[in-house]
């Protein structure tokens, strides 16, 4: 999911200049700002559910999930050795039957959606998952969030459903959008 505050033009030129931007696999180093960026959102926006920020060592566990290979990967974007944001994918159920099935998360710096940052992360994250047994990507996100759904339309996620009223947060209830696409694209 990612933020759309009031930025949500998105002109395609400016989503194809980024100078300065490496991604790269996620280390165990980066659990600092991973965590900063979510906080972000965890206090300012509705588009996650967390409604308590994390600290670093409570965020452990959630990066341990990911790895260099397999299913579940998490990448970064650094711009001068900051990282600004980052994607990944994770286990969507716990039952075998759904193994082929993985969910994304993806966070920009607050400063950077909106700005191609996240079509940058999900090109490259697609691009490291496409030798994997990955049959379907799943996202959801809270609308309104125009940027999201044109970065997810973008690569090729369809609508399949709305779930309403199924968060609560700063004292009202929010929808999630889900989307899914296959991992190879026809």
């Amino acid at each position: 999911m990612q933020s759309s505050s009031n930025r949500d033009e998105m002109n395609e030129l400016e989503a194809l200049d980024l100078p300065g931007i490496q991604i790269r696999a996620a280390t165990r180093d980066d659990l600092p700002r991973l965590t900063e960026i979510y906080n972000y959102y965890v206090v300012h926006t509705p588009i996650t559910f967390d409604v308590t920020p994390w600290t670093v060592e409570q965020r452990i566990s959630w990066f341990e999930q990911f790895d260099k290979t397999g299913r579940y990967r998490l990448l970064v974007a650094e711009k001068d050795g900051l990282v600004v944001g980052y994607a990944g994918t994770t286990r969507f159920r716990p039952k075998a039957a759904y193994d082929t099935t993985v969910e994304t998360t993806i966070y920009c710096a607050p400063e950077f959606p909106g700005k191609g940052l996240g079509t940058e992360l999900y090109s490259a994250l697609f691009a490291t998952l496409s030798g994997e047994n990955i049959h379907r990507i799943v996202a959801g996100y809270v609308p309104p969030n125009p940027i999201s759904a044109a970065l997810h339309k973008r690569f090729g996620f369809k609508t399949v459903g709305v779930f309403s009223e199924n968060g609560y947060k700063f004292n009202r209830y929010w929808d999630v959008c889900w989307m899914e696409r296959p991992l190879k694209m026809p």
